[in-house]
This record gives C-alpha cells, sequence and structure tokens, in this order.
C-alpha cells in the first residue's frame, strides 16, 4: 500500500488507520476489543484506492468482514463493502503484514455460520442486525 490511497472520511477511522499504520498494528490492532484489519478497496465509481479500518474475524485462513453501517442502525452498507461488490480485488494489511485478496459475499448455511462466529466475537452485531431493516452481509476474504 502506497501514498496514492484516500482514508475514510470519518476522522475517526482515518485516524485509527495512521495509528495501525504507523505502530504496524501495534496500536490499533485490538480496537473495540475486537481485532481490525486495514482493506484497501477501490472505489466503485472514482477509481481511486480507498482505505478504511474493519473488524474481523477469522475462518481458517480466511478473513470475515461484517457489512453493517459504521452507526448503529445505519440503512445504508457501508461504501468499503459496496467498491468490493464492483471489484472484489482489495489489500488487506493485519498487523505488519500486508496481502492481496479477493472478496465474495457469504450465502447460505455459510453465511449462517459466519455471521454465528461475527456475532460471538462482537456481539453489538445483534443490535445492528435488529435496526438495519435487511440482512447484514458477511464478506469473505481469500489470499491471492
Amino acid at each position: 500500500m502506497n501514498a496514492d490511497v484516500t482514508d475514510s472520511p470519518d476522522r475517526s477511522v482515518a485516524e485509527h488507520v495512521r495509528r495501525y499504520l504507523d505502530t504496524d498494528g501495534e496500536d490499533g490492532f485490538l480496537e473495540g476489543g475486537v481485532t481490525n484489519l486495514i482493506l484497501t478497496s477501490v472505489g466503485r465509481k472514482s477509481g481511486t484506492r480507498r482505505r478504511t479500518g474493519v473488524f474481523f474475524g477469522q475462518d481458517g485462513e480466511r478473513h470475515v468482514l461484517v457489512a453493517s453501517g459504521s452507526a448503529l442502525g445505519a440503512p445504508s452498507l457501508p461504501n468499503w463493502y459496496l467498491n468490493l461488490l464492483a471489484n472484489p480485488e482489495a489489500e488487506v494489511q493485519v498487523r505488519a503484514e500486508r496481502f492481496a485478496v479477493r472478496a465474495y459475499t457469504a450465502t447460505g448455511a455459510e453465511r449462517d455460520r459466519l455471521w454465528r462466529l461475527m456475532t460471538a466475537l462482537a456481539p453489538l452485531y445483534h443490535r445492528y442486525a435488529a435496526t438495519a431493516g435487511q440482512e447484514i452481509p458477511i464478506v469473505v476474504l481469500e489470499r491471492v
């Protein structure tokens, strides 16, 4: 990941990303009691590389994300998720390790199993689900 990346417009998220990058995750990997990674996706409209911090869980070698809005009850899906739908190739940093991934949205029994995994890690997702008005997507990142 290099300088041609735009960080989240949310000031607190951008500050979290900076702390994470400056310390290779020593400050920011565990944020809000949950493991975090830095995701760099390509903007679906702009083509600009966009970077944000996202809670994650692990399913074997795969990383699992919950595409909930950034605020409780946010009615819209997060931009990073919409960007991954348009272009599933992305970059991830977990602590000091950086690697390329391909994203897909889990469905059916896989989604149900991963939802249980993620709500066990971060029970607040149950509150998000109660107010979302739609099923919250579960995203799987596989190394490429």
